[in-house]
């Protein structure tokens, strides 16, 4: 069942990029737009080009790097005006300068500084481009499982020109680690500009320099650990960092044995994610725990308050199925068909009015995929792999039943897994996880579970829509284990041959979260369907945002009005970061993607 959902309305995202051919122009098609919409590229106010039908991407052969362009649609046969004009980028990245915070000192004498990490993107001041909100990670920040002092957690708002807007300091009561501070930004109130939600605590102070609770108060322990004191869950003003409400943060901490320690490891497991649990409009959900007890408590925000929509608890009789079932990550999509979002928390799949949809029982693991992977089947697939050895340690499974579709067993924790069409030869994607490699099972699959090669790329991070055809390339890093540096880059799987071919390598940049090679953010950020990837410099003084100039005739929306993949922005960076997928195949021999049915904040469905 389709509903109306408040989307963002986007500018063009039009840019312009000088290459050795010339100048590579690319530009949004809007999710209202008819695919069959022509437009006209004009350069310095002359009209180059017209009524191109072909992708949404040009190459002006006689541009150059002084050049301005516009493009503009034509509807009906008339042509819009438009006043969006691109400067020329001399580099295949666009550099967002950042302001890089001084480091500090821990209360038993560690210094530390910092280093640009997790980012998420958002329109905070409603002019059709997006911002970026980019976490500030200290060197000393901890997985839950170490003991030590952290330097606090930082959120910094960006224009993409390198605008500093605000920053908010989260304080010494905030914990820093991956699985810490789950941020979201995202429109929840529809007027047509994001929040940022997170959880707070005494001492945090916003953007314009307001103090949340009691700044004197400091409940860390000799381990480092904050295992009292009050929990708090704060909306944030998007244009300016001002904190607009501040609440108790529920999941509470409560008794940390029901989470499964008292040491502060899994009380402390923190998911969080927007789903549309209406259909029509954004909320929010913060999480608690996924190892034993998992809770996840659902809000609306709508401009003056929040509105807790419900709670789920697995400790709740009927809901004892649940526990234990959760990943390092989350996801959302409607897996069920009646226009709401349900919530994919590993194993087990909560439904869009907090009860519990169904668990497969199959227990946590790292990574986890949603999308139509098989594109002959109705609805969409859930692709995960497990931490727990069994017959079934990397599976795929119905999204809507938990139908396990086929598996192979594992004989040790599965880290790694990765699901994108790469091989034209076979139906939708192909599938393949690190126990492929570690334990001998043997290389890639298809989407329906048969084994097409006894090698797999040796790349399971991230996937991206890079080059001008329908396959998908690989997102990772060259790593160094003794360093622990890792360099950006952008593969092509060879599938005649079996190994990788690399398209890009971002010299000078620098991946995050250690082994698990992330960049700070992967998105449709700008320009035509294919994704941008922003990598922090090595220095961390900027961020570069590259994007393909390899052009194309594939034509598409842009993928950030696409629900499934827009949420998938929106968590991408909860925990163990995971590439965002649409909730429709787009590959090798894809059927025309669904039209999104959507309305912008302050204005009536346009949907065509």
């Amino acid at each position: 069942m389709k509903k109306t959902r408040q989307m963002e309305k986007l500018n063009r995202g039009l840019i312009a990029i000088k290459t050795e051919k010339g100048v590579y122009l690319s530009w949004r098609l809007l999710g209202h737009e008819e695919q069959s919409v022509s437009f006209s590229v004009y350069r310095d106010g002359q009209c180059i080009a017209k009524e191109l039908q072909s992708g949404t991407n040009y190459l002006d052969k006689e541009g150059s790097g002084t050049s301005t362009y516009q493009v503009r649609p034509l509807i009906g046969g008339i042509e819009k005006p438009d006043f969006e004009e691109a400067a020329v980028w001399d580099t295949n990245y666009l550099s967002v300068p950042l302001q890089k915070p001084p480091g500090g000192i821990t209360p038993d004498n560690i210094q530390y500084e910092y280093s640009a990490n997790d980012a998420s993107v958002g329109d905070i001041d409603g002019d059709g481009e997006y911002e970026i909100i980019l976490k500030w990670d200290p060197t000393n920040s901890k997985d839950n499982a170490h003991a030590g002092y952290t330097g606090s957690v930082l959120l910094d708002a960006y224009k993409l020109d390198g605008t500093h807007l605000w920053r908010i300091d989260l304080g010494k009561n905030i914990r820093a680690g991956a699985h810490y501070t789950q941020f979201l930004v995202y429109d929840f109130d529809g007027d047509g500009k994001a929040e940022i939600v997170c959880k707070t605590a005494d001492g945090t102070i916003d953007g314009t320099g307001a103090v949340i609770g009691d700044s004197d108060m400091d409940y860390r322990n000799q381990k480092g650990f904050v295992l009292e004191g009050p929990e708090y869950l704060t909306v944030f003003e998007g244009i300016s960092g001002k904190a607009l409400e501040t609440i108790e943060y529920e999941p509470p901490r409560g008794r940390g044995i029901d989470w499964g320690d008292d040491e502060g490891n899994r009380v402390d497991r923190f998911l969080a994610c927007v789903a549309y649990l209406d259909g029509e409009r954004p909320s929010i959900v913060m999480c608690r725990g996924y190892y034993t007890r998992a809770v996840l408590a659902a809000y609306n925000w709508r401009g003056s308050r929040l509105e807790k929509v419900w709670t789920f608890d697995s400790l709740e009789p009927a809901n004892e199925g649940y526990s234990g079932q959760g990943n390092h990550s989350v996801s959302v999509a409607d897996v069920d068909g009646d226009g709401c979002d349900e919530i994919i928390y590993g194993s087990c799949v909560i439904d869009h009015d907090g009860t519990g949809l169904y668990t497969t029982g199959l227990g946590h693991g790292d990574a986890i995929h949603v999308s139509s992977f098989i594109p002959s089947r109705e609805g969409l697939e859930i692709f995960q792999v497990h931490e727990t050895p069994s017959d079934h340690g990397t599976e795929i499974h119905d999204a809507q039943t938990g139908e396990l579709l086929w598996s192979i067993p594992s004989f040790e924790d599965v880290g790694r897994g990765m699901a994108a069409d790469i091989d034209p030869r076979y139906e939708g994607a192909e599938l393949w996880s690190s126990t492929h490699w570690r334990d001998g099972d043997g290389g890639l699959y298809s989407s329906t579970g048969e084994r097409i090669s006894e090698q797999s790329p040796q790349s399971f991070n991230f996937a991206i829509w890079w080059d001008g055809d329908l396959l998908r390339e690989l997102l990772d890093h060259e790593y160094d284990m003794e360093t622990g540096i890792g360099i950006g880059r952008i593969d092509k799987w060879d599938y005649e041959n079996g190994r990788l071919v690399n398209l890009l390598t971002a010299k000078g940049t620098r991946s995050n979260n250690g082994t698990k090679g992330n960049p700070c953010l992967q998105a449709d950020l700008f320009g035509d369907w294919r994704e941008e990837v922003i990598w922090r410099s090595a220095d961390s003084k900027s961020l570069r945002i590259y994007t393909t100039t390899d052009e194309t005739d594939y034509r598409f929306y842009t993928l950030m009005h696409d629900p499934v993949y827009r949420l998938s922005v929106a968590w991408q960076n909860v925990a163990y970061n995971q590439s965002p997928h649409p909730g429709f195949f787009l590959g090798h021999n894809m059927k025309k993607p669904p039209a999104p049915d959507l309305y912008y904040p302050n204005e009536v469905n346009v949907q065509k």
